[in-house]
């Protein structure tokens, strides 16, 4: 295998996949980054059995073949080059690799590519096109409410529900949840009846991240999903479980309504919990007819802080509730309306939020579980 590209070209390429390696595994291969040459077509793939990623790009192909090259010995050579031009040759029989440039000549050991995991094949079930924005900004605003509890596999990715003409997106770890309604492109995916689909968050965050302008192609497959945009392609396994019934715990009687600045709350919250108990987090909303007072406070150290927003509340009576400040500064982060309205209910159950003006196409919900407060 041999081939001639530009030092920066081919590190480029290399970044945008070489997050899917994995830093330890327990098959040394994964290391490593799958080469292929046929042509002056060069494709670059990274895997870690669950997630598997390549990019292509044109080289000055001299001689076909395959190789298995160390992703991070690769990866800070090329970031180390200061020329342009470089020849990557790998020797077939024993995948020794030798890159020479005008500076130098560097060689490291490689693997066969028979030893590289070979992804498995979507077998289409269904497909649809996507605007990147519009991928970009489900992920955003979902991905970040994903469980990270491996006892919770269900609650480690997004479900992606497809129920007669609705699509909703939903991430929930148990203490907040976030719902999507989009009566958009995805409504219009070609499924036969109802559909839940469990995509992981690491693929979800990847694709995000490596999303450019064109349009995105999903394939679902039983087992698998594949996103194609431009020259790189990605493909994850679903997560194989079924989904918490999210709309159980979705209250339907939260009747009292508070309106108030997203920013002017994310502000007070962001100060506010700098006092609080760093194990709870703990935030203290006082919610009357105008105001919102945001108070915190840590026992153990005596910090203390209280600050007032102001704000429309729906109820005759006073309310006061807690929240993990960091739950509900992460839900206002993720939204972008100058207003958004809360809705309570009491002070053990869980609080609503929207934002005050929502688009004709897309109806954000999240929740966010009470703390008792103390005393």
């Amino acid at each position: 295998m041999k081939f001639t590209a530009v030092s920066s070209d081919l590190h480029k390429a290399l970044s945008k996949i070489i997050s899917v390696v994995p830093s330890k595994s327990t098959l040394p291969v994964l290391e490593n980054i799958l080469f292929e040459l046929t042509g002056n077509d060069l494709r670059l793939t990274a895997s870690d059995l669950e997630i598997s990623m390549a990019v292509s790009m044109q080289v000055e192909g001299e001689a076909d073949g395959k190789v298995a090259v160390p992703a991070k010995k690769l990866n800070e050579t090329l970031r180390a080059l200061t020329t342009r031009d470089m020849t990557f040759t790998a020797d077939d029989a024993s995948n020794r690799i030798t890159l020479k440039t005008d500076q130098g000549e560097y060689k490291m050991a490689g693997e066969s590519a028979s030893n590289f995991p070979e992804a498995e094949a979507v077998q289409e079930e269904f497909s649809l096109q996507l605007d990147p924005d519009l991928l970009r900004g489900i992920i955003a605003r979902t991905v970040y409410a994903v469980s990270t509890d491996d006892l919770r596999p269900s609650m480690m990715g997004v479900l992606f529900q497809w129920k007669g003409e609705e699509f909703f997106a939903v991430a929930t770890d148990g203490h907040r949840l976030v719902r999507i309604k989009h009566a958009g492109v995805l409504a219009e995916a070609n499924t036969e009846g109802n559909r839940d689909v469990i995509i992981p968050a690491k693929a979800l965050n990847i694709v995000s991240k490596s999303l450019g302008d064109g349009e995105v192609n999903v394939v679902f497959g039983r087992t698998n999903v594949r996103f194609t945009f431009g020259e790189m392609s990605l493909l994850s396994r679903i997560i194989d479980e079924r989904y918490p019934n999210y709309e159980s715990v979705i209250p339907l009687d939260n009747d009292k309504q508070l309106t108030v600045s997203r920013l002017a709350l994310i502000s007070a919250v962001q100060r506010c919990s700098i006092f609080s108990n760093a194990i709870t987090n703990q935030i203290r909303f006082s919610v009357s007819k105008e105001e919102l007072r945001v108070s915190a406070e840590d026992v153990d150290f005596g910090g203390e802080a209280r600050e007032a927003v102001p704000g429309a509340f729906s109820a005759d009576d006073d309310l006061e509730i807690g929240f993990n400040a960091r739950y509900v500064n992460e839900a206002l982060q993720h939204l972008s309306s100058e207003e958004v309205d809360f809705y309570f209910s009491a002070p053990t159950r869980a609080g609503l939020i929207q934002p005050k003006e929502q688009k004709d196409d897309l109806e954000i919900l999240m929740l966010v579980m009470p703390l008792r407060l103390n005393a």
